[in-house]
């Protein structure tokens, strides 16, 4: 398949690409990058529970930060979830976006677990309205919009959670090795660096981003918008 074939069958995703690029230092993307970091600490809540612990608070704020406090679990996992977590939570949207007609019931559900997460675990008032608000957004969206309109949803969000991610494990762990990150407490409980799990983690991702994109983009992925909603 030629260059110009490639992009012709993949120009919306590229176009979503390059607009995030564009406004990436603009309060444009702000939501979606505070979205990314709620996905980066569901996926420490969900390491923590899955592995026999509990999630006592949960938070985002508007300085893209966010704090999940746990008692129990296993600590390595529950400290590697994070970065690697949210991007195969970004990765599975941005698949299923492409590859199944879930679109509306998947961003319901996720629009639902963003109001499950809030009414549990957030206590501060931003993170409250934060989850609260795109949650009720999401479900809005699931229920009254068509589904390519959805899809479009989960794709915009799959595909900055696959940019965020590798950056965001740069800047944290790479660029500035002497904050408290994930890759700093990891460090410090289990040996090695900042740098060299950090390291291993942006390269990981990397490998994870190609091989969705080599094995989910298929000849073409443009949508196709339907004018009647529901």
């Amino acid at each position: 398949m030629s260059a110009i074939n490639q992009i012709k069958g993949h120009w919306q995703l590229i176009a979503i690409v390059a607009l995030v690029f564009v406004f990436w230092s603009t309060p444009v993307v702000l939501p979606l990058k505070i979205l990314i970091v709620f996905l980066h600490e569901l996926s420490h809540a969900i390491a923590i529970v899955l592995t026999g612990g509990s999630v006592e608070s949960f938070s985002v704020s508007p300085q893209q930060g966010g704090l999940v406090i746990g008692r129990g679990g296993n600590r390595f996992i529950s400290l590697s979830a994070g970065y690697l977590g949210s991007l195969a939570l970004g990765m599975g949207l941005l698949v299923i976006a492409l590859r199944t007609h879930w679109d509306r019931a998947v961003l319901g559900g996720f629009g639902c677990v963003m109001l499950l997460v809030a009414a549990l675990y957030v206590r501060e008032a931003f993170a409250i309205a934060f989850c609260a608000g795109v949650g009720a957004a999401m479900i809005g969206m699931a229920w009254f919009l068509s589904r390519p309109v959805c899809d479009l949803v989960l794709r915009i969000i799959g595909l900055t959670s696959m940019i965020y991610v590798p950056y965001d494990i740069f800047d944290d762990t790479i660029q500035r090795a002497g904050i408290r990150s994930d890759a700093f407490m990891l460090a410090e409980e289990f040996g090695g660096t900042t740098m060299m799990w950090g390291g291993l983690w942006l390269m990981l991702s990397l490998v994870l981003i190609v091989w969705c994109l080599r094995r989910c983009l298929g000849q073409a992925s443009n949508l196709r918008f339907e004018r009647k909603t529901r």
